[in-house]
């Protein structure tokens, strides 16, 4: 015969008054039994749940709730009596973790430097593209004038679209961060044929999409001013090189 703690399951020896593993009090009631044949230890959810969110390591708040979960599983296993297993798992978990976020400022550091690069290599490439676009309204503007003589210069992108001299995406006034307008069409003095047009193209949102602004007429020179206005471009821009 044997004796065992029955809140533990750890063996004792017979002097024993408390468990030296829980330390729960040996009383007479179902203290002394035969010993159960030794069940296999379970793994403990807690360390293998530390080892999966510890994998994330550039996740940081999953670096956080795999150093949470690593040490609870340690802790519960500690206090199992040999019922649970998974402490490499857990200590996997914990290594992970905390690599993770001793490498957060890293991270961040590169995150500062490459995230104001990326969007400067944004905007520039929409106002590459807003550049582009103008010369391709200029273009259409060309040709339009051509095949409607008595009407002259369309007046409107959907009137290009419709005509089949630009595409849709651009007919609908908006493309790449940039804002397309046609303005300030006129006749000449003596009415008919419209003889002037502006185009101008704005970013659709400041020092985000873009920060110059386009614009060009019927004399297919395009300017370029630093601001937003589109009125300044049209009144102060610089011929475009």
């Amino acid at each position: 015969m044997s004796t065992f703690c029955t809140s533990c399951g750890n063996g004792v020896a017979d002097e024993d008054k408390f468990c030296r593993t829980c330390g729960a009090p040996m009383g007479s009631a179902g203290i002394t039994a035969p010993l159960a044949p030794a069940e296999p230890a379970k793994t403990s959810i807690n360390a293998v749940l530390s080892l999966i969110f510890g994998l994330f390591i550039f996740l940081f708040p999953l670096s956080l709730v795999a150093i949470i979960l690593g040490h609870l599983s340690l802790s519960e296993i500690k206090r199992s009596a040999g019922r649970l297993a998974g402490e490499g798992l857990a200590t996997a978990g914990l290594v992970l973790g905390y690599i993770g976020v001793a490498g957060l400022p890293i991270i961040l550091i590169i995150a500062a430097i490459a995230i104001p690069n990326l969007l400067r290599a944004r905007m520039a490439a929409n106002e590459s593209s807003a550049v582009a676009s103008v010369r391709t309204i200029v273009i259409a503007q060309l040709s339009y004038w051509g095949e409607h003589p008595d009407t002259g210069y369309a007046c409107s992108l959907s009137a290009l679209s419709d005509a089949k001299k630009i595409d849709s995406s651009l007919a609908t006034g908006q493309r790449n961060g940039y804002r397309f307008e046609i303005m300030r069409c006129e006749a000449a003095p003596e009415g008919g044929a419209n003889t002037k047009y502006r185009v101008v193209a704005y970013p659709v949102a400041a020092n985000q999409t873009g920060v110059r602004t386009f614009c060009s007429d019927e004399s297919g020179v395009i300017k370029v001013h630093s601001g937003g206005s589109a009125r300044n471009c049209l009144e102060n821009g610089a011929v475009l090189q």
